[in-house]
């Protein structure tokens, strides 16, 4: 019985060392872990927020009429350039029956006071010839006489006014013909020959007839999200890209950030504007989807390395990286970090460009051969 349990003792010993044996061997024959490095580069470094929105003129005039009526003629159309007081459309009026009515009455009542008045005259002159009145109650008549030509002939032209939206001796003033007020390009022109038109008064916007606007003196204007917004501030620079005009880059300012954010698809943004300079002729048109990088911070012409090489100490949260001083022996460096992008960081200290930094993806030597 103990000889039996002897050898079994004996068996599994030999078993266990034959297993640690080719377990050892195993290990052996893997190929060595190799950790493939790179070197540091010079780059220029720009940190940015980026921010969507679209191309606006500064200033935009909507054109809109003094009177009520039905469009008669349109002479310009998008795109023409005008200047003030140049004719972009007529309209025809189309009286209002009740104020037609009473501009008719108050003809009749004109006409009646100065029948009136005319006769007046005629009496108080006969007197005067007579002796009868003084040359002070003659002239007073002759006052009155003059007054009453004048509402009859002021009724008259209301009439007119009232009928045809002009009357005589107005010329270019007339409400039926719509004037640019400004100078510039015209936009739009949302009506059509025939449209009826509303005029612009305290209690109505009234009907655009044309928008005007300066295309030579444009805008961005978007938003940003409530993340991004604490770390931009008025007059940084931007750089606008439009979708519609490739490989262009236009340079800009930024002059405005609500103080105020809205709710969009549950984020707050707030909005902002920037003036563009233009330094050549290239027309961008009004409404363009743009995006605007906004330029936070730049770093010209500095050793830079990709930000996943940085690790950084568990205890002290300094970042460092690993130099490798012979074949696949590393040393570790502490760095001074300075401005980052997002992929690549500034490395103000603590490597130089010739060295070759360790990367922390392990591979087999035939993967990092190619």
């Amino acid at each position: 019985m103990k000889k039996s349990v002897t050898i079994g003792i004996l068996i599994f010993i030999v078993l266990a060392f034959g297993g640690s044996m080719y377990y050892l061997y195993q290990k052996n024959a893997e190929d060595p872990v190799v950790y493939q490095t790179e070197q540091p580069s010079t780059q220029t470094i720009i940190k940015k927020a980026v921010a969507t929105g679209s191309i606006l003129p500064l200033e935009e005039v909507l054109i809109k009429p003094n009177i009520s009526g039905v469009i008669e003629e349109i002479f310009v159309e998008g795109g023409d350039y005008v200047k003030s007081g140049d004719l972009l459309a007529r309209i025809k009026v189309v009286p209002n029956l009740t104020a037609l009515n009473d501009a008719r009455n108050a003809i009749e009542d004109a006409k009646i006071a100065l029948e009136d008045q005319k006769r007046n005259f005629l009496r108080q002159q006969n007197l005067f010839e007579k002796g009868v009145v003084s040359k002070v109650d003659l002239e007073r008549a002759q006052l009155t006489l003059d007054q009453a030509k004048q509402t009859f002939a002021a009724a008259n032209k209301r009439y007119d006014i009232v009928k045809t939206g002009t009357t005589q001796g107005y010329g270019n003033t007339a409400n039926t013909q719509i004037r640019a007020t400004v100078s510039g390009m015209v936009l739009e022109v949302p009506v059509e020959v025939g449209n009826q038109v509303i005029e612009s008064n305290n209690f109505n916007e009234g009907t655009t007839i044309a928008a005007i606007a300066d295309v030579d003196k444009m805008i961005f204007e978007g938003k940003v999200d409530e993340s991004e917004v604490g770390k931009i501030k008025e007059d940084l620079p931007l750089e606008i890209t439009v979708g519609a005009i490739e490989n262009k880059v236009f340079d800009a300012v930024l002059d405005y950030i609500a103080p105020k954010g809205n709710a969009e698809n549950g984020a707050i943004q707030f909005e902002i504007k920037g003036s563009l300079k233009k330094g050549d002729s290239t027309f961008i048109r009004a409404g363009l989807s743009a995006n605007a990088s906004i330029i936070l911070g730049r770093a010209d012409s500095v050793l830079v390395i990709k930000e996943a090489l940085v690790q950084f100490d568990d205890k002290t949260k300094k970042p460092f990286v690993e130099i490798e001083k012979e074949s696949q022996q590393f040393e570790r460096s502490e760095v001074e970090l300075g401005l980052s992008d997002g992929i690549f960081v500034e490395i103000k200290s603590g490597i130089t460009k010739d060295d070759k930094i360790k990367v922390w993806n392990a591979v087999k030597p035939d993967q990092f051969n190619g």
